[in-house]
Parts: C-alpha cells; sequence; structure tokens
C-alpha cells in the first residue's frame, strides 16, 4: 500500500477516494436520481483541481449519458453562497469541454444538461432532508420590475446522507449506506478530542477503521486504504481553520450590524454576535474542539461555553 502524496497541495477526502470507482459512482447516482446506468452507459471522470474547497477535494464532476453532474460532499454548515461557486465550477467545465472557436459558428451547439447535488453530512440540523438551494435568491432586489422573470438561474440539490436521513437512497446505494455508518462511527470515536491533539485524533482513526472492519462497513476499502484514510483524516477536511475564523467574526459583525441597523439599536448589533457566536460555539464543541479554543475563536466566556455545552444533546 503506497503512501498519500504528502507534497500535492490538494488531496482527495475519503468520499471523493471512494467514489472515484465508476461502479461506485454510478451506484450513487442511480439512487440519488432513481435513475439505472451502468458504466457501459459511458460515464467519464473530469473534476476540476482547485476550485470549491481548500486543502482537500470534496469534489466529484462527471459527465453519464447527456448530464453533467457536479456532485460535492459538505460537512460544515451549509453555505447558501453554494450556488455561485457551482456557477463557477460548471463555466471552467464548459470551458474544457466545448471547442474555443465552435461558439462562434452559426449552428446552435447541443451541451451536456448541468445538475448539482451536494451530499451533507454535518452535524448542523436542515431544514429538511431534500431541498434546493437557487442562485437567483442571492440576487439583489429590483423593487422596480419586481415581475420580470430571472434570465440566470442555477439550482443545487441538498441531500442530508446522515444516517437516521433519505434512508431509500442510503439503502439504494450500500457504498453510501456503508460511508454513513463510517462517518458516524468516526464522529463518536473522535467527540471530545482537542483537534490540535494529533496523537488522540490518529489513535480514534485507527479504532474507527478497526471498528468498520470488524462490521464489515466499507471492509474491502478501508483494507486497501486505511493508510490513506488516516492521512486523509474526517470530519475538518474541507475548510482552512484560520480562514474559517476569520470569516465567522466578519460574518458575526456584519449581521451584528444588521439587526443594530433595523432595530435602530446598539443592542441589537450585540444580541446578533451574540447569537452567531453561540451558533459558531456550538458547531465548534459538537466537533471536538476544546473549550479553551473555542473561547479563543468566539469571545465567549469558558462559564457560557461549559452551560452551552451542558444544553448540546450528543
Amino acid at each position: 500500500m503506497s503512501d498519500v502524496d504528502t507534497n500535492r497541495e490538494y488531496k482527495d477526502s475519503v468520499f471523493t477516494a471512494l467514489f472515484s470507482e465508476k461502479e461506485k459512482l454510478v451506484e450513487l447516482y442511480n439512487a440519488i436520481d432513481g435513475v439505472s446506468y451502468t458504466v457501459s452507459d459511458g460515464i467519464t471522470i473530469n473534476t476540476l483541481e482547485n476550485v470549491l474547497f481548500m486543502g482537500r477535494r470534496n469534489d466529484i464532476s462527471f459527465t453519464i449519458a447527456d448530464k453533467l453532474v457536479v456532485l460535492m460532499e459538505h460537512q460544515s454548515t451549509i453555505n447558501d453562497n453554494m450556488p455561485l461557486r457551482f456557477l463557477e465550477y460548471i463555466a471552467r467545465l464548459y470551458e474544457g469541454i466545448v471547442d474555443d472557436e465552435a461558439v462562434y459558428k452559426r449552428n446552435r451547439l447541443t451541451i451536456p444538461r448541468p445538475e448539482f447535488i451536494v451530499l451533507y453530512n454535518g452535524v448542523t440540523s436542515l431544514k429538511a432532508d431534500d431541498y434546493y438551494i437557487k442562485l437567483s435568491e442571492m440576487f439583489a432586489k429590483d423593487e422596480t420590475h419586481k415581475d420580470v422573470h430571472s434570465f440566470l438561474e442555477l439550482e443545487a440539490r441538498v441531500l442530508n446522507v446522515n444516517k437516521g436521513h433519505n434512508s431509500k437512497v442510503l439503502q439504494a446505494s450500500g457504498t453510501l449506506g456503508d460511508y454513513a455508518e463510517f462517518v458516524e462511527v468516526v464522529r463518536q470515536e473522535t467527540k471530545g478530542i482537542n483537534s490540535e491533539d494529533k496523537v488522540a485524533l490518529a489513535s480514534a482513526m485507527e479504532r474507527a477503521i478497526r471498528i468498520c472492519i470488524e462490521r464489515g462497513i466499507l471492509k474491502d476499502f478501508l483494507y486497501r486504504h486505511s493508510r490513506e484514510v488516516m492521512n486523509m483524516g474526517m470530519l475538518t477536511s474541507e475548510f482552512d481553520i484560520n480562514v474559517a475564523k476569520r470569516v465567522w467574526r466578519e460574518e458575526a459583525f456584519d449581521e451584528g450590524m444588521l439587526i443594530g441597523m433595523q432595530e435602530g439599536e446598539r443592542k441589537g448589533k450585540l444580541e446578533g454576535l451574540r447569537a452567531k457566536a453561540l451558533e459558531i460555539a456550538k458547531g465548534l464543541l459538537v466537533n471536538g474542539f476544546a473549550l479553551d479554543k473555542v473561547a479563543g475563536l468566539t469571545g465567549l466566556s469558558l462559564a457560557e461555553l461549559k452551560e452551552l455545552q451542558n444544553d448540546i444533546v450528543l
């Protein structure tokens, strides 16, 4: 078994390593869309580099039949700006599959129909197990032409694939069902461990892999790729914590300012900041961050965090 290339800027996640096998990818897509394609129908993986995430690749794009699908795993809070990121992604994909000169010809081109899917396995509650987020929801409001149809739209389907959610999809794709089980085992084994304690995390991952193999969960994959899985890590793989910390603080300030302006009182800004800080703290605590670390990131006191921790049902 070969080691992961640690010099690569972007590494595969467990998700992309698992579903980059065409048979498993077709099985997954059939389960999601309720279709019955096979590898013989023709599937081409054309994932782009360095577009959606920082540090670790959590996306797979592929063509099958007449469709161009962008499939993404998401582990943190769902980002409502995702349609804009998908728009950038699909534009680059079309640039790669359409000849530069072809767009200047008079005859209309036929291009693969795009489809955008987010598979969510984070810990934050979603508004539904299966719903869509739209690019048009991001557009500035046009008060002059309220009934004008949007001339540009992109819809991304969000599916909750945690254990116990969208059971039909998890059952239809045995690999996805096993992956949901694997994520749950990893989450349980790493619960309460400081994210900076690499030794403890490595030990927890080893336990999780051993438990899954013993239970027959992704058994063959983990036998073949256990060392790579150890290096890939889990649950914090899709964002750089320093960048995330800065963005969270900016969002907290912006939301607080908005509430303050609406209410016309400074109290509104403070309440907005506190609400956002509590929301961020809850997510960090659920993912095993130490109390002192969460306090430094959010500005909340240890007493407040201990009270919040007691309220969290793990």
